[in-house]
C-alpha cells in the first residue's frame, strides 16, 4: 500500500502542481473547455496515463467543465502517486 504524505509534504507538493487545490485529503482541479466535445476529448486523453500509472482519477463532467479529483482510496488520503499523476495531467491539453 502507498504511504500517506504528511501535511508538510502535501503543502510542498501542492506548490509544484499549479492550479490544483487540496481539499479534504483530495487533490482537485476543474478545467474548462470550449464545448462538450473538447471536454470529452480531454477526458479520453486521461485514460492512457492513468492506466500506465495504475492510478485512476475521479472525474465529473458538466458540459464544458471537467473536475478531476485525485486521492489514493486504499491508503485513505494523498500519496505521491496523486501528485505524480497531477503533474502528468497538467501537461495534457
Amino acid at each position: 500500500m502507498a504511504q500517506l504524505l504528511t501535511k508538510a509534504e502535501i503543502q510542498e507538493q501542492a506548490k509544484v502542481v499549479s492550479g490544483w487545490t487540496v481539499e479534504d485529503s483530495k487533490l482537485q482541479i476543474t478545467r474548462k473547455f470550449k464545448d462538450f466535445i473538447q471536454a470529452i476529448e480531454f477526458v479520453n486523453k486521461l485514460v492512457e496515463p492513468a492506466e500506465s500509472a495504475g492510478h485512476h482519477p475521479d472525474i465529473e463532467i458538466s458540459y464544458n467543465k471537467v473536475k478531476i479529483t485525485l486521492t489514493t482510496h486504499d491508503a485513505g488520503g494523498l500519496t505521491q502517486a496523486d501528485f505524480d499523476l497531477a503533474q502528468v495531467i497538467a501537461k495534457i491539453n
